[in-house]
């Protein structure tokens, strides 16, 4: 079992910044890939941004360039950082964690961007 813990979700005006961190624990595999999601329209959440224990990255077209997401595997924690943000940013995001089990999900920290 693996369990996610997100951090540094609040409240910030548009075009300001946010980091998100997310602790993964419990049994950790080498191989995995760790990421942040929110949830979107018709689906049930979408990918924001993730990141595979291989370095591969891959973002949603809509935070490209304002994101980023780094890990530090020796801490399990993979982060997200968040610049230049909007209103349309405001949601939930939940971090993931990927191995040949399976996925977890974190709770979910609340971002929200207004004036």
């Amino acid at each position: 079992q693996v369990q996610l813990v997100e951090s540094g979700g609040g409240l910030v005006q548009p075009g300001g910044s946010l980091r998100l961190s997310c602790l993964a624990s419990g049994s950790i595999f080498g191989i995995n890939a760790m990421g942040w999601f929110r949830p979107a329209p018709g689906q049930r959440r979408e990918l924001v941004a993730t990141l595979n224990s291989a370095g591969d990255i891959h973002y949603a077209d809509s935070v490209k360039g304002r994101f980023t997401i780094s890990r530090d595997n020796a801490k399990n924690t993979v982060y997200l950082q968040m610049n230049t943000l909007k209103p349309e940013d405001t949601t939930l995001y939940y971090c993931m964690y990927s191995d040949r089990r399976g996925t977890y999900w974190g709770q979910g920290t609340q971002v929200t961007v207004s004036s």
